[in-house]
């Protein structure tokens, strides 16, 4: 791999929907100084010395799946190697008494022992065949299984940050292909053992044979090997490059046949707009895999050119060694059939060694996704939280988002929440409101300052005992796309659904009307997609979103936005819903931007710009005139005008 690399991969210029749709190229920088540790030098060599790792690795993943079904495989693919051995030197005794001299009758008569050897070997060959193929199709589903799941717990348990974080969403990206490439690195890994027995084997009989001959072979093979992964390194760099225009292209499809986008794709007449960039994208990816597939047939007419003169070559030599008398007729051709099994071996092993290594540059990502998820993770432990805190107290806590260097979400922000009380949380958008409760709930850590629970500091404190104490309805919360009985219930996964809480959660947060009026009740599923699927309104799923935080049964409830989908009437009855949680001792932390809904809250902090800028009851606020006492004044005005009667006439 030369400076400019391969008719510079990936460095086409960008589409008009690159640009117009995502602001810019879609296009990963590889950073290739930082991958030089062999995954994209895949050399001869290279391959050669990573070979033992890459057996090893696919052997882990396999014992770790299912042991029983990888030494099943194991053992069949060695005795499988060992069979076409003997088979080989069989063939050799045969052609030996077959050539030979003395009667026919006699010559056959020699040969039978030879050929009941073969018949035998080809029959325990079909045996460990069979046996290698039921565990292998045993083992497959389940290594790809184990890849899955430890994928998908390491990408949960990381920090919400890192979730948020560029480069960390392209290993996730790139990483949830691995689990499959696990999957076949089992196959291709088998084949690799049974082809290395299989040339070692040609190999062996070859060198007997005459010395030549084993050089020769191996410049036949060569040209094959060298194609094959000068191939998949240019394979692998462009979808490391593309992977994120692939991810957009996917998602303008998914667009078109989403029902929350649907009304207004026919409304305003999106879908041909979308369809025109679908179009766009799909044509500039197609470009891409155009320019591979020209490399790959200059490659390989390279490389084929290359063989067709080594096998002359070798050919040639056979001949030369005929007439000279160097060798006899019989072993001749038991040269001419170990050259032909031992370049189908070699070929074979080239062949698998490279896709295996192919699949392994994914696997790598995967394990790198391990790594650097565990590094990310939520720490386990820490010191406890008191039982019952009287207060959690923000001491001069700033925090910026990564990546946003304009001015910190919140910036030396020191406030007191006092528990079993209502706090409101007011300000306009942007002004920091719904990132301070994210602080509260520990899904991120300020970047200075302390959040302390009664003078622990909650940054040293157990995240997960944390996380314990913390209900959450955030104003963009998940309408999970299960059974109503499910979306309540996963307010406590870890606890059981019984018919009792159920029923209180729902009563607390006066859903019942939207759970009776549901075909089946609790067990209605909640997703039109699926037959049988019912929808919701917003209204609806905002209740349903308080009954599952009320099933939760949190220390503290944080309500961002609780009644931005319901009517006036509606919103009346939630607050009240609200206020009686408050009288039970429950701490809640509301965020709305309706002021009037407020006024009994038992204190109010505004903020403005990330900053606190003003804190007391609502009463107190309201007389003092600043910034509440405005924004309140702004709200009542537009509830106190007056539409002009339509005029006679």
């Amino acid at each position: 791999m030369g400076g400019k690399r391969d008719e510079a991969a990936g460095q086409a210029e960008p589409s008009e929907s690159e640009r117009l749709l995502f602001g810019g190229p879609l296009r990963y920088d590889m950073g290739w100084n930082q991958h030089a540790d062999a995954f994209l030098e895949l050399s001869f060599r290279a391959m050669v010395v990573r070979l033992p790792g890459l057996l090893a690795s696919s052997l882990r993943l396999a014992r770790r799946a299912d042991g029983r079904a990888a030494r099943t495989v194991l053992s069949a693919e060695t005795g499988r190697g060992a069979a076409q051995a003997v088979s080989l030197l069989a063939m050799n005794s045969v052609l030996g008494d077959l050539m030979g001299g003395g009667p026919i009758e006699d010559r056959l008569r020699s040969a039978v022992p030879a050929l009941v050897t073969m018949a035998v070997v080809l029959l325990v060959a079909a045996l460990l065949r069979a046996a290698s193929t039921y565990a292998t199709g045993r083992l497959e589903p389940k290594v790809e299984r184990v890849a899955t799941e430890l994928y998908l717990e390491r990408a949960a348990s990381v920090e919400l940050a890192a979730i948020e974080d560029h480069a960390f969403h392209k290993l996730l990206d790139t990483a949830q292909y691995g689990a499959d490439s696990a999957r076949r690195m089992i196959t291709y890994g088998t084949r690799v053992v049974n082809a290395m027995i299989s040339l070692i084997a040609a190999a062996g009989v070859l060198t007997v044979l005459h010395p030549l001959l084993l050089p020769l072979l191996v410049t036949m093979t060569l040209p094959s090997a060298w194609s094959a992964l000068t191939n998949a390194r240019r394979r692998y760099e462009s979808f490391h490059i593309w992977v994120q225009h692939a991810r957009a292209g996917h998602l303008i499809s998914g667009l078109l046949t989403e029902p929350a986008a649907a009304p207004e794709i026919r409304v305003h007449g999106v879908g041909p707009f979308l369809l025109r960039h679908f179009r766009s994208m799909s044509e500039a990816a197609e470009a891409e895999q155009a320019r591979l597939a020209r490399l790959a047939a200059r490659t390989g007419l390279f490389a084929a050119a290359w063989t067709g003169l080594a096998a002359v070559a070798t050919y040639a030599t056979l001949g030369g060694l005929l007439l000279v008398g160097a060798m006899s007729l019989s072993v001749a051709g038991t040269a001419v059939i170990a050259i032909r099994t031992g370049s189908a071996s070699l070929d074979s092993l080239v062949l698998e060694v490279n896709l295996l290594h192919e699949e392994a540059l994914f696997v790598g990502d995967l394990e790198r996704l391990y790594t650097e998820a565990a590094e990310r993770a939520i720490p386990v432990g820490g010191a406890a939280l008191p039982e019952n805190p009287r207060e959690i107290r923000f001491e001069n806590v700033t925090f910026s988002y990564p990546g946003d260097s304009a001015r910190p979400a919140l910036d030396d922000v020191t406030l007191t929440l006092p528990l079993g009380r209502i706090i409101a949380l007011v300000g306009e958008n942007g002004s920091g409101k719904t990132t301070l409760v994210k602080l509260l709930a520990g899904l991120y850590t300020p970047d200075r300052g302390r959040i302390l629970w009664d003078g622990v500091d909650a940054a040293t404190a157990d995240r997960h005992r944390l996380a314990e104490r913390i209900a959450m309805v955030a104003q963009d919360f998940k309408r999970w796309p299960f059974t109503a009985r499910v979306n309540v219930a996963l307010g406590r996964p870890s606890a059981p659904v019984t018919d009792e809480r159920l029923t209180a959660a729902i009563g607390e947060a006066g859903a019942e009307e939207v759970v009776a009026d549901l075909p089946r009740g609790l067990d209605t599923l909640l997703a039109r997609e699926f037959s049988g699927g019912h929808e919701l309104s917003g209204g609806q799923w905002q209740r349903l979103g308080i009954a599952r935080a009320a099933y939760r049964r949190g220390g503290i409830l944080i309500v961002d936005e609780p009644t931005a989908a319901l009517d006036a009437r509606a919103e009346l009855e939630v607050f009240e819903k609200i206020r009686a949680l408050a009288g039970t001792g429950q701490t809640v932390v509301l965020i709305t931007h309706r002021l009037a809904s407020v006024r009994h809250a038992d204190l109010v902090h505004v903020l403005e710009q990330g900053r606190l800028v003003e804190s007391g009851a609502p009463d107190e606020l309201l007389a003092g005139g600043g910034v509440y006492a405005e924004l309140y004044g702004l709200q009542a005005e537009q509830f106190s005008a007056r539409v002009p009667a339509p005029k006679a006439g």
